[in-house]
């Protein structure tokens, strides 16, 4: 069998022929950055081929790799399939990435649907003591807040052992009607101060637990990674399109991967805080549409074609252990309602998280990520709209792009000294986030690089004595900036290409025209809006000249702007902490309008007057105050 031989570890891979080198890769969990899914469309998954004979290049890369590359035998796994023995070198390192954690709480009155109670256990003698079940249910149903049917299932009784003593009575609350109330677990001894949740914020890119401690609503630890589903595609169409492809066995691996992602995250808060898993008693997850679907091994096919009608939106409501989740032997699983395919439970959660439903002003929540979710609060009405803004704001499709994560540039100026880049964790650049390619164009744009139209000006329209000479350069007959001549891996140097811009330009046209779109249907125009509300990973990395420096919202909004972190979780949070909260949320999701964008009468028209750029400065701005509201144009 052939072998694959990597340097500079010098990890050794039997492998039978047939597959390409980055399938063979990531079977054996080894990071190779492939952000299309091995789609041959990305260009990230580059490896260089240290063998003497390396592989003959595939018509594909002569696109995507430069013949300075080719020539130094750097090849994409996905588009190289090895026959014999092979050596390669591994171009990326995975690093740690920054994920957001934390988010504004609204003050809430505790009320849990779990509640813990200890009961005494006598042993039924010949003059005719009740037998153990009527036993717990007598002393269950005495309890102050019981006043609802107390349901004991088979497999509960299982746990009370024949002789007398004391045990803890774990009871799960019906949120709906009051009307039941579920014996879940019963436990020897008293540990009634042992009561614990997990809230869970799935993102499309990451995922973060956060254990709490359920009688006081203390967040005890917390824990974040990358949504292990990235080995399937970094998008939800790209994953969707794996299921797709492979019927037999897409769904479970899907599932398999985020599950496995909890479970490890669980163990981890549960190290951190010193609590045993088998005393959390509920978790609660807020996620967009299709990770819900995928965490719950449901058919997200339909979420990815037209009419967009997923399987379900209603909260789901099942014991955790159903899907695999390692908790307490009866842990309930709770997942937010949905409103739509794209407006999923996250959005939900926003929403009630920053109480729009009960605003007085004009609001408009925003979550800015591969799809723009976007909720428009205006005299107590809820409208909603989702935009493709694709994966340029995570740093994709980007020639120099990369995830939120050690080495990424944040943030860019452009000075008479030079170009500064602001990089997470310091040190040199090893690419650029969405926030930062965000922030390049905006300093493109204000020190007239680039025009409104998205095209870079000619060089030689720069006197070489202009500070800006330097940083425009010619690849062939296409026009780049260099950001930086030196970065980390010696992947250099750090350049923003015309397709970059393009794809900011597309990102910034869909969100725009978003934005527009649902003030238009509520008669506003921007400069009606209160307050706007930036929410999830991406914004909290965002500046606010960023999204008025390149025209996401326009300059007048700029004060208006306020973060409030990760929503998502805070309303996952609130879920677990208030049966209150869920009842509201579920109301919430029937009460939001949604509204498709590609079926708004003159939406084309629209999203190409968002696609031009701010002017310069000290010249008339073309989108000025917005785009108006169709009244006014």
């Amino acid at each position: 069998m052939p072998k694959i031989t990597i340097h500079p570890s010098g990890q050794t891979i039997p492998y039978d022929p047939g597959k390409n080198l980055l399938e063979i890769l990531l079977k054996e969990k080894i990071f190779v950055d492939n952000p299309c899914n091995g789609k041959g469309i990305c260009g990230k998954c580059r490896v260089k081929i240290l063998s003497a004979d390396p592989p003959a290049a595939h018509p594909t890369e002569a696109e995507l790799l430069k013949p300075e590359e080719r020539a130094a035998g750097i090849r994409l796994a996905c588009l190289t399939e090895p026959r014999d023995d092979i050596e390669i070198e591994l171009l990326q390192k995975e690093r740690r990435h920054e994920v957001l954690t934390d988010g504004y709480v609204p003050d809430l009155a505790f009320d849990c649907d779990i509640i813990k109670q200890v009961i005494q256990i006598k042993k039924p003698g010949l003059d005719g003591q009740m037998p153990y079940e009527e036993q717990i249910r007598s002393q269950l149903e005495d309890i102050e807040k019981m006043d609802a049917l107390i349901e004991i299932d088979l497999d509960v009784l299982s746990d009370v052992k024949a002789q007398p003593g004391i045990m803890t009575a774990v009871l799960y609350k019906s949120h709906k009607d009051g009307s039941c109330t579920r014996l879940i677990q019963l436990e020897e001894g008293d540990t009634s101060d042992a009561s614990y949740g997990v809230a869970v914020d799935i993102g499309t890119t990451t995922v973060v637990c956060a254990l709490i401690d359920l009688h006081t609503g203390e967040e005890l630890a917390n824990a974040s990674m990358i949504n292990a589903q990235k080995h399937f595609g970094l998008d939800v169409l790209t994953r969707i399109t794996y299921e797709l492809e492979h019927p037999e066995d897409g769904r479970k691996k899907l599932q398999a991967a985020i599950v496995g992602s909890i479970n490890d995250m669980i163990q981890e808060i549960c190290t951190q805080a010193g609590v045993s898993r088998e005393h959390i008693y509920e978790i609660t997850v807020g996620a967009n549409c299709t990770m819900m679907h995928m965490l719950l091994n449901i058919d997200a096919s339909p979420i990815g074609k037209a009419p967009y009608a997923p399987i379900f939106v209603n909260a789901r409501d099942i014991p955790a252990r159903q899907i695999g989740l390692q908790a307490a032997k009866g842990a309930r699983l709770y997942c937010l309602p949905s409103v739509s395919a794209y407006i999923g439970a996250d959005i939900v959660a926003g929403t009630y998280v920053c109480g729009l439903e009960k605003a007085r002003e004009t609001i408009l929540f925003i979550d800015i990520g591969t799809n723009g979710e976007i909720v428009l609060s205006h005299n107590g009405r809820l409208l909603c709209c989702s935009c493709a803004a694709g994966p340029a704001l995570e740093g994709m499709n980007i020639r120099c792009g990369m995830r939120a994560a050690q080495g990424a540039v944040e943030d860019v100026h452009i000075t008479e000294e030079g170009v500064k880049v602001d990089v997470i964790g310091g040190g040199k650049p090893a690419g650029i986030c969405g926030s930062g390619i965000l922030a390049a164009v905006r300093e493109l744009l204000r020190t007239e690089l680039i025009r409104p139209t998205g095209v870079f000006i000619k060089k030689d329209q720069l006197d070489p004595n202009d500070y800006r000479f330097p940083i425009l350069r010619l690849d062939g007959t296409k026009r780049e900036a260099v950001l930086a001549e030196e970065t980390a891996d010696d992947q250099k140097p750090l350049l923003i290409t015309q397709q970059d811009v393009r794809q900011v330009q597309l990102a910034k046209g869909a969100i725009l025209s978003g934005f527009t779109a649902l003030l238009n249907k509520a008669g506003l125009s921007m400069e009606d809006l209160d307050k706007v509300m930036v929410a999830g990973q991406f914004g909290a990395h965002l500046p606010a000249d960023s999204i008025t420096g390149t025209g996401i919202l326009p300059e007048g909004v700029k004060e208006k702007i306020t973060y409030v972190g990760n929503s998502s979780k805070t309303g996952a949070y609130m879920a677990l902490m208030s049966a209150r909260a869920k009842r509201e949320m579920e109301e919430l999701a029937g009460q939001m309008e949604y509204m498709e964008l590609g079926a708004t009468e003159g939406y084309e028209r629209l999203f190409s007057d968002c696609l031009i750029f701010p002017g310069h400065a000290g010249k008339k701005e073309l989108l000025k105050g917005g785009i108006r509201s169709g009244k006014d144009r």
